[in-house]
């Protein structure tokens, strides 16, 4: 049996007419006129054309299979009497003289209709994931996904760097999340971990005297799941530098990335490099966030010294208190409760707000706690009719987070204040290298214990000796963001093993922590590391910001459910007690059904 074709289902066109054809695909709809008359939508890969039946025989044959069964058409091209402008091949149509059943599709009802499987539930549309991926606007997002792959790859090469793959089995390292395990057979009781991000890899690769390395690399994290975040795994272009700097990084994603946005983004429009430098004690004070939408154009003000004295509880003295002004606002009240409803959700904090009625008056909310302050307030934040006024208040760090959960909702909600159709990147830098815990409540790494500290072995020595905060201390270390979307971290490296150690010492680990938790990168730092810099832009988030996509599980040709599931699978299952046994495992719990 042949299934070769002659044309895709996309190929055909009014030049074609005449010829004898074979197109290949998915029965899509039949639409029967009369009894042996019958128009048929044949899909493949590439497009659809109508076939049209009018013999017995053909009709015989379409009637005996279900739709999304695989059909072959035989047939001769014709000018169609009604064309649809709307499809590249509505020209023409087939008229068969032969058809046949190549892989017959054994049920009457679907699950849902293929080229409306957006609008089905999300847990069917991942169980059946390989009937959602035939709706071409699905299929759609992968291609997009295959192409931006393929453009940061050549990018990557044209800018001198090698792809080079990390190992995927290696030691388990404290990055920041829960690793993965796999049990090793040969080694009883013990693990191998899958890699959090091939970090220390890609930093022996540079005291290996690899220049320039890059890999499309598989990172993989016991997360939970967000809409700009996949549980399980995920891809990210990693990257990597020798004798390089902060501003040598940038320069290469700043060519790299905009033009791969400019050809395949949703959006036309995009702020150009050099991207916009903020500091992350700025960027949390203006915005509230360290991965601020700078579509917006709404501010975080600060209001503490202002409504001292007030007499409102979270405005007491000892917290922050924070401002949204956003001019022009007509929210009704139900508005202004629902959006306030949602940060609560969000930010884990209560919000507040109060207006500007058109007397120039406060009103709603909390005003009638601020009447006394109304001028000063009027004056500060330049209060006219019409203005609502956002407020969060609490210990610091809360109250700018709900702040800038608060800014983000009220530009979405509220006309005029957010330029949606576009791309805005902006960096992130000198973020804190220590913070406390909120667990330990003592010194611990903000972010990448690799990073170099602003300031060297020289402000290390100062923080131990009491003469500096180290909470004071600033890494090299910066996130790129776009559209409010954290798009990848990168550093300088903290190539020195001198400076390693005072940096790991105040978080009260020694050098032999340091020898036993990263042996090979702290050996291979001994024998001379050139200074080396480096970034890891997730894939993914690229990949759904370019499609215009919410969910990142839009992007993913075969995603995990939110509970970490591959409910098309079946994963994860239990395994038989014979491979237990192999590993020298035992189950001390109940295994879920």
């Amino acid at each position: 049996m042949t299934q070769s074709r002659t044309h895709t289902c996309n190929q055909l066109r009014i030049e074609n007419v005449g010829e004898k054809v074979k197109i290949v695909g998915w029965m899509e709809n039949v639409r029967e006129v009369g009894q042996n008359f019958a128009f048929v939508i044949v899909r493949d890969f590439y497009g659809t054309t109508q076939v049209v039946v009018e013999a017995e025989d053909m009709m015989k044959i379409i009637k005996s299979v279900n739709k999304e069964s695989v059909i072959s058409v035989e047939g001769t091209v014709r000018e169609r009497a009604s064309k649809n402008p709307k499809l590249p091949t509505g020209d023409i149509e087939v008229v068969p003289e032969n058809i046949e059943i190549l892989g017959r599709c054994r049920y009457n009802e679907l699950p849902f209709e293929i080229n409306r499987s957006r609008e089905a539930d999300e847990t069917m549309r991942l169980k059946y994931r390989y009937l959602d991926l035939r709706n071409p606007a699905v299929k759609q997002n992968i291609i997009l996904r295959c192409n931006v792959v393929a453009a940061l790859r050549k990018a990557m090469t044209e800018h001198d760097f090698l792809e080079i793959t990390t190992p995927i089995l290696t030691a388990s390292s404290p990055e920041g999340a829960r690793d993965y395990l796999v049990p090793a057979r040969k080694h009883p009781g013990k693990f191998y971990a899958l890699p959090q991000a091939p970090q220390q890899f890609k930093q022996l690769l540079m005291t290996s005297g690899f220049d320039r390395y890059f890999q499309i690399a598989p990172c993989f994290r016991d997360e939970d799941a967000r809409g700009d975040r996949s549980p399980g795994e995920f891809y990210q272009l990693d990257m990597e530098m020798s004798f390089a700097g902060q501003e040598d990084v940038f320069a290469v994603i700043e060519d790299v990335l905009p033009p791969i946005f400019e050809k395949f983004g949703t959006y036309n429009i995009s702020n150009k490099a050099p991207f916009r430098r903020i500091g992350y004690n700025e960027s949390m004070e203006k915005y509230g966030s360290d991965k601020p939408d700078l579509r917006i154009d709404l501010i975080v003000e600060d209001i503490t010294a202002l409504v001292s004295g007030t007499d409102f509880a979270p405005f007491a003295e000892g917290n922050t208190v924070k401002a949204i002004v956003v001019t022009g606002c007509d929210l009704t009240r139900k508005q202004i409760d629902k959006v306030c409803a949602d940060v609560e959700v969000q930010a884990g904090m209560k919000p507040y707000w109060f207006k500007v009625d058109e007397n120039g008056e406060l009103a709603g909310g909390v005003a009638k706690f601020l009447q006394d302050k109304k001028a000063a307030l009027t004056e500060a934040l330049g209060l006219k009719p019409g203005c609502l006024v956002g407020v969060a208040a609490g210990k610091k760090g809360e109250a700018q987070k709900t702040a800038g959960v608060m800014r983000k909702m009220l530009g979405a909600a509220v006309p005029g204040h957010m330029d949606k159709e576009r791309y805005e990147f902006c960096w992130i830098v000198d973020f804190p290298m220590y913070e406390i815990g909120e667990e330990s409540g003592e010194l611990e790494f903000c972010h990448n214990p690799f990073s170099m500290p602003n300031g060297g072995l020289e402000i290390l020595e100062k923080a131990e000796r009491g003469e500096v905060d180290p909470l004071s201390i600033t890494a090299f270390q910066y996130d790129l963001v776009c559209n409010g979307v954290e798009l990848s971290s990168g550093a300088v490296r903290n190539h020195d093993p001198e400076i390693m150690i005072k940096a790991f010492e105040l978080v009260r680990l020694g050098e032999d922590d340091v020898k036993a938790k990263f042996p090979a990168m702290y050996n291979a730092f001994c024998y001379g590391a050139p200074p080396h810099a480096g970034i890891a832009p997730g894939v993914d988030r690229m990949v759904m910001l370019l499609a215009g996509e919410d969910s990142i599980r839009e992007i993913i040709p075969f995603p995990m459910n939110k509970n970490a599931q591959d409910i098309m699978m079946g994963a994860p299952s239990a395994v038989e007690q014979k491979q237990l046994d192999e590993l020298n495992i035992a189950i001390t719990c109940p295994v879920e059904e």
